[in-house]
């Protein structure tokens, strides 16, 4: 079975995380610069067998759409238009960073490292992956 990549992206950096094989646990990645998300995809879909991606859909507490929102779209309509044979879907990603700062803070892990915005982002990933995972 094709594994799931979930996406939290960003105006600066975008969290990456992956399912396994049977696409029933998501872990975190890594990061990427938002300049480099295409690049690093397509050496990606080469190394792995992808058949779907999920994108954290940013939202404000009252579900109207925020300043990501916008930018969160263009690179969903970009993907689309540049990988028509790989599905993409969206989550709902209000509460993840809060949700992976709390699993980074009960996981033990050290102040330097909590302060990574980079752990953040990548961790939100797997929420947001895992989030989709347990819908299905």
């Amino acid at each position: 079975m094709a594994k799931v990549i979930g996406i939290d992206y960003g105006k600066k950096r975008i969290g990456i995380a992956i399912s396994d094989t049977t696409q029933i646990i998501a872990s975190p990645l890594c990061t990427v610069h938002a300049h480099e998300i295409f690049t690093f995809l397509k050496d990606l879909f080469v190394k792995e067998e992808i058949n779907c991606i999920v994108v954290g859909e940013p939202k404000n507490l009252d579900g109207s759409q925020t300043d990501s929102t916008k930018i969160t779209a263009d690179f969903v309509a970009k993907f689309t238009k540049n990988h028509p044979d790989i599905s993409i879907k969206s989550v709902d990603e209000r509460f993840t960073s809060k949700m992976a700062k709390q699993s980074i803070l009960a996981a033990g892990t050290k102040k330097m490292k909590r302060r990574d915005k980079g752990v953040v982002d990548k961790v939100s990933a797997a929420i947001i992956l895992q989030s989709f995972l347990d819908s299905k």
